[in-house]
């Protein structure tokens, strides 16, 4: 029945687009903005008593817009991109968590077809392995976010998905914690991403991409597989499964940092 659910929610994102209210590009309609999200809420599925809820505290935070249009990294090159994400640290760090869960990456492995250098690449880069999580109020940042112009809908639907996971019991507002844009978790997953394809693999009854390292992986090998992941094949450029990572982040000096990272990883 949850997967059910599940499964209908991520189908609803597809159209519940929307934004409450009119946008705004300053803090001036915010407040008026974020009081019609939360009336507007059952159109979404969402329970306003949870919604309100959620949302008491959420204010408008102009660090986040700074952040949003301050997106540099994505124009270096990828030399210049890969020496400032990774050395040979956080290579040896992705070679002894192969290690160590060995036992974990095998059974991933053969469930969803992903090898563990792969997901030790993302996981290294997006948060080395766990370290960063980011501590910004998902739900503020992106209820400021849904609110600004330039990415409304997009990230209305992000704020939708969001409330979705605390409704469901995964996570708690006060637990919501990650990067400027939202993300969550140790492999810094989309809140639809999140509602989709996050899996609860340590069998605990919910899906904790933040402290469980079984969930977190199963995940991110969920999450490749469902996007067409080929097992036993290459992560290559010019291989179907490079074109996965696409997916994952479509920044092309992201796609070929993780291709070479995990390479390196594997040895």
């Amino acid at each position: 029945m949850r997967l059910l659910i599940i499964v209908f929610i991520g189908q609803f994102l597809l159209s519940a687009a929307p934004a409450a209210a009119a946008c705004g590009n300053g803090p001036g309609g915010f407040d008026a903005w974020l009081d019609s999200f939360v009336a507007q809420s059952p159109r979404y599925g969402l329970d306003p008593g949870t919604v309100q809820a959620a949302l008491r505290n959420v204010r408008y935070d102009p660090k986040v817009i700074r952040l949003d249009r301050n997106q540099k990294s994505f124009k270096l090159s990828f030399e210049q991109f890969y020496a400032k994400r990774v050395n040979d640290a956080m290579i040896r760090k992705g070679q002894k968590l192969l290690g160590t869960h060995a036992r974990l990456f095998n059974a991933i492995e053969r469930k969803y077809g992903v090898p563990a250098p792969v997901i030790l690449a993302i996981w290294g880069l997006e948060t080395n392995y766990g370290a960063f999580i980011g501590n910004m109020p998902v739900l503020q940042s992106l209820a400021t976010l849904a609110y600004d112009c330039r990415r409304s809908d997009f990230f209305t639907n992000e704020l939708v998905a969001a409330l979705i996971i605390v409704q469901q019991g995964d996570m708690s507002p006060a637990d919501m914690k990650g990067a400027w844009a939202g993300e969550i978790g140790q492999t810094q997953f989309l809140a639809s991403s999140y509602v989709k394809y996050a899996v609860d693999y340590d069998l605990d009854g919910r899906r904790d991409l933040i402290r469980s390292i079984p969930d977190v992986l199963a995940s991110t090998a969920n999450y490749l597989a469902q996007h067409g992941w080929r097992r036993g094949q290459g992560w290559g450029p010019g291989t179907a499964n490079y074109d996965v990572l696409t997916q994952w982040n479509r920044a092309s000096v992201y796609v070929q940092t993780i291709s070479v990272m995990a390479s390196r990883i594997g040895g």
